[in-house]
Order: C-alpha cells, then structure tokens, then sequence
C-alpha cells in the first residue's frame, strides 16, 4: 500500500480500502494461536460454525468451516474457555475481521475429556444410564458373542478362561478395530449383527489395555446408541483400571478386564452347580428318609403278617376254642332244658287226674259212652257206671240219683 502524501489526494473505493485493510492484516499478521471465550455460538446449514471470541477487553468473529471441525470431539459452547489456531481474514462483505479457525481445544481441559463429559452429561440425561435399564443376565449363557480384535489379547484371554472354566460355552467372534477413527462405526455394526442373527446369550465388548485416546472409541456416542439398543444383553470388558468409558456406563454390567467378562460367566455356572448340588443333596436326603420310613412301615407290616401253617394253625386253635365253647353252651342248653322239663313234668304231675285220685277221690264214666260224669244230672237210676280209682277201677248199676248235696248244705 502506497504511502498517502499530505499534498496527494488520493480517493479509495470502498472495496479498494477494504482489499488494502485484508492484505495488510492477512501478510503481515497472518497465523496465529488466539485465546478467549466463546459467545454467540452457531452451526450453518452446511456445518460451519460461526461464534465470537472475546476477552474483557475486545472481540473478534471467527468461523470454523466443516472440513475443520468435522473431527472435533468436543461440542463448542457459549462461555466455554478455548485456544484456537487460525489466520487473520477479512470478510470484505461487512468490512470486519476474523479468524478463520483451523484448530480449537478447551482451555485448561483436553478436548476429548470434555467431549467425554458433554457426551456423559447429554446421555445421563436422556436416562441411558439409568438401572432400571439395565438387563439382567441369563441364568447360564449357551452361547457367546465377543466384539473386539481378532488378533488383540482379550479375544485370547476370554477364550482361554471360557475352555477352562466353562467348554460348553459357544463362542461368536466378531473381529473389529477396537481403535482409530473407523473402531466406533465397526463396533456398533458388530453389536447389531449379534443382535439380528439371534445365535447368542448375551455380547462382550472389549478389547485390552490402552491410554484414553486408544480406548476412545468406546466413547462415542453411536457406541454407547448401540449398546443402549441392544436386546441382548451386553457386558463392556474394555482394558483399564482407571478411566470409566462411555461403554461402561451405558452397559448392563461392565468389568475391568476381559478375563473376569469370561469370569462372570464361569462363576455363573459354578453358582448353578453348586445350586443344584445342594438341591441334589436335599432331594436324596429326603428320598432316603422316605425309603427308611417305608422299610420301617414294611417291616411293621412283615411283623404283623405270618406265614400259611402259623395262620392255619391259629384258625385251628380257634375252631377248637369254638368247638369247645360250643360244646359248654350246648351242655348248659341242655342242662337248663332239663331242669325246666323236669319243673314242667312236676307241674303237670301235680296237675294230672291220677295225682288227684291218689288222694282218694275216684273218676266215674257212664258207660258204654266213656263220658265223664260231673255232675248227677247226667246219669239215672239203671245206668251202668265205671269207676276209676287211684289202683284198679269196678263197674256199678245207678240205683238212685240224688241231688246236690252242697244244695242241702252238707
């Protein structure tokens, strides 16, 4: 830019001053690392962000377009403290400066923990980490599917704790990368296709040991999406002892290694087999007091039965008992019989007509008829009369008949 003369007059168009004022600012000031805060944060309809970066003092418009920002792993906000790397720019249409940003990080954080935390904070709230959807294990997996490494040491140290522990286990590998800028997509795929073709129990996701940025995959949010989603249900065994990742938080159960995702299922079985022992173990204790107390019940029941001869032998010495018996009752029968008899003979021996002649009176028949006579009305002077005495009888003629003596008063 030529240099202005008090005595030249020289007069600039507007867009003259305005390219003048941009190649000033663009060659001699040019990249630069710039620090402020952000405001007045927006995204395009084409992915660029446009904000403001201020200090107490001043502010500057800065734009960061979609090829610069499309890896960024952290969401800029307003009042979010940042460093950004850029170059000077100005935007001829409204006269103004700004920094074209090429590079953004979180001032006094690391980007990726920050975006760890707006992903946490934005998924936490949306209740993806919440218990009540968690799902519960099965009571013993038949089947297994694994997303990690083919080649890495978790696919290797699951295995090698499943065949000892557990060989009755199928096994479902779904090799994926378990870092870099494809891992995320992979994994995702994976749990899905474990999930449609219906041959597994439940999923491991995991991988070995690594720093933050080698496990950050299982951080992103179509990861944690896809784990949330699953109908099986997923266990996350990524390799660290200290950093918790999205994945963890987002599974139904997460380990800290590989071995004990396999342990898990190991202890599983054992915790069934010993279930089962002690079910065994009641169930023939019960069985034997059962048989002990039918073997006690038959042996009563042996007891009480006896053989063919002893039971003949007892119904014998009960017909004799009878027999027996009968016989008394016959004797005594017989004996009362007897004695009543010989009462009844008694009476009608008192009661008999001989009886009665003994003591001196006599039986008088008007014969030839037989018919007894009992009073003298029945008989006339002339009939023949046969007199019955208590020894003998005698025959006699009617010569008077005479009347009632008991009239007469004798």
């Amino acid at each position: 830019m030529q240099k202005i003369s008090k005595l030249e007059k020289h007069i600039y168009s507007v867009s003259e001053i305005t390219q003048a004022i941009k190649g000033l600012l663009e060659d001699k000031i040019g990249e630069v690392w710039l620090e402020g805060e952000i405001s007045n944060f927006s995204v395009g309809p084409n992915g660029h962000f446009y904000f403001s970066l201020k200090d107490q003092n001043a502010i500057i418009k800065a734009a960061m377009f979609v090829y610069a920002n499309k890896g960024l792993k952290f969401k800029p906000d307003n009042g979010l403290k940042v460093i950004c790397f850029g170059r000077i720019n100005v935007y001829a249409p409204y006269g103004q400066y700004q920094i074209i940003v090429e590079r953004i990080e979180p001032k006094g954080v690391g980007a990726r923990q920050l975006a760890f935390e707006q992903l946490k904070k934005k998924l936490e709230q949306e209740g993806l980490f919440d218990q009540a959807h968690k799902k519960p294990l099965p009571l013993l997996p038949f089947s297994v599917g694994i997303v990690t490494s083919a080649k890495g040491a978790a696919v290797r140290d699951i295995l090698q704790i499943l065949k000892k522990g557990a060989s009755f286990v199928d096994v479902l590998i779904r090799p994926v990368r378990v870092q870099g800028e494809l891992a995320a997509a992979e994994i995702c795929a994976a749990v899905e296709e474990l999930n449609h073709f219906g041959k597994s129990d439940l999923i491991i996701v995991s991988r070995g040991g690594g720093s933050t940025e080698d496990l950050w995959a299982f951080n992103e949010e179509i990861v944690a999406r896809a784990i949330y989603n699953s109908a099986l249900p997923v266990i996350s065994a990524v390799g660290h002892q200290i950093n918790t990742t999205i994945a963890d938080l987002v599974a139904d159960i997460f380990v800290e290694t590989p071995t004990a995702a396999a342990k898990i299922i190991v202890d599983k079985k054992n915790a069934l087999i010993a279930e089962l022992a002690a079910a065994k173990h009641e169930l023939d204790f019960s069985v034997t007091e059962l048989i002990s107390g039918l073997e006690n019940r038959l042996t009563g029941l042996t007891h009480m039965l006896k053989s063919p001869a002893d039971r003949l032998q007892e119904k014998q010495q009960f017909l004799d008992e009878l027999f027996s018996g009968l016989n008394y009752n016959m004797r005594h029968a017989l004996e009362l019989a007897g004695e009543r008899s010989h009462s009844l003979i008694e009476r009608l021996g008192t009661l008999s007509p001989l009886s009665i002649l003994s003591r001196g009176y006599s039986l008088s028949m008007l014969m030839p008829q037989g018919e007894v006579i009992k009073e003298a009305g029945q008989i006339k002077p002339g009939d023949r009369l046969k007199t019955v005495l208590h020894k003998g009888s005698f025959t006699s003629l009617v010569q008077e008949v005479l009347k009632d003596e008991r009239e007469n008063g004798i």
